[in-house]
């Protein structure tokens, strides 16, 4: 785990729709949770689940090298990724993009955010 610093450093660094070479190093529930993909920052990237082929088999296994492309970045310090290979992509990915996240195209290339502070509920 990085500091919310460095976190903040790496995500200046990135761009919506930027695409990396990476390893996949987990895939702990074929067809529930997702793949862990190692993108050679100090921290992880993630493809959801959602994302992902209906077909386990379609799934990129661990130790599969691919390009991956930034898709998303919250306040987890985890980059949310899509496959760049459509076979690994379920097969409505633009319908679903569509329903879910709409404005990614106009996203594409667009500098990732810096992560929104915790809100305190005191």
């Amino acid at each position: 785990m990085v500091t919310d610093a460095e976190w903040t450093r790496i995500r200046r660094g990135l761009r919506f729709g930027q695409v990396f070479e990476g390893t996949v190093v987990k895939v702990p529930r074929p067809g529930v949770i997702g793949i862990f993909v190692d993108i050679g920052l100090s921290v992880g990237g993630f493809v959801d689940a959602l994302w992902l082929s209906d077909e386990i088999e379609d799934w990129p296994a661990e130790g599969t090298v691919a390009d991956f492309k930034i898709f998303w970045a919250d306040g987890r310090q985890q980059i949310r990724l899509v496959p760049c290979d459509s076979r690994h992509l379920r097969n409505d990915f633009t319908a679903m993009v569509e329903r879910v996240r709409p404005n990614w195209s106009s996203d594409d290339g667009q500098p990732v955010p810096d992560p929104e502070p915790a809100t305190s509920y005191e």
